[in-house]
């Protein structure tokens, strides 16, 4: 689905989601439990729904409140930048960057949205540099001003960090990019006045007072 979407209505799509999140988050509170052993553990026939599961589960609100505002602002960017290869790229990051954490990581259950939005970003990073049009190199400057820090978090920081699934999402984004480079159209570069050739403005140019008059004295 390419249909265009205003920017309201990419960052309401955004803010149902993070919604969702903290509904699951709240849930949990109040029920007493922890969904936790819902999330990707590698190498193990259960820990494979994870791989749908882990990116809906966090496992405190603070690690929660951490993913919230790059789902948002990364999250939108996307879908208001990219509206042909947007509902592709979430999913190919979503199931790809999982299946390698499943594949690859330590044994450990890994949780949480970062693997998306970590995939989102390194996508909008790499496709505005395969693209160098308009609005790819401003979401670009965007994402990277705001999230520049993520290109270091897919490397080992805290223990109890899931680096893997951070650069999981940072290949799959990548991947993504190469594949979807050319499939949303590029913004049309606006012309101004002032940058026309002035010959171009010479031959346009019709004076109603003069009108062909010039073309008379000119005449033997």
């Amino acid at each position: 689905m390419d249909k265009n979407l205003s920017l309201r209505e990419c960052i309401t799509l955004t803010v149902l989601f993070a919604l969702m999140l903290w509904m699951i988050k709240l849930c949990e509170s109040v029920l007493g439990v922890s969904i936790s052993n819902m999330g990707v553990f590698p190498q193990t026939l259960s820990g494979l729904f994870g791989i749908i599961a882990a990116p809906l589960i966090h496992g405190s609100f603070q690690h929660l409140l951490s993913n919230t505002l790059p789902v948002l602002l990364l999250g939108s960017m996307l879908i208001y930048g990219y509206p042909r290869s947007r509902w592709w790229v979430l999913t190919i990051v979503w199931i790809a960057s999982g299946l390698l954490v499943w594949l690859f990581a330590r044994e450990s259950y890994h949780i949480g949205a970062s693997g998306i939005t970590h995939g989102v970003f390194f996508y909008l990073l790499a496709v505005g540099i395969l693209r160098r049009d308009k609005r790819s190199s401003v979401l670009l400057t965007v994402a990277f001003f705001m999230y520049g820090t993520m290109i270091w978090s897919v490397f080992p920081q805290e223990p109890g960090v899931s680096y893997e699934y951070h650069s999981a999402g940072a290949l799959s984004g990548i991947v993504c990019a190469l594949l979807f480079r050319k499939w949303d159209p590029k913004s049309l570069a606006k012309t101004y006045s002032w940058e026309r050739d002035e010959s171009d403005n010479d031959l346009d140019e019709y004076d109603p007072i003069i009108g062909d008059e010039w073309k008379l004295d000119n005449q033997p």
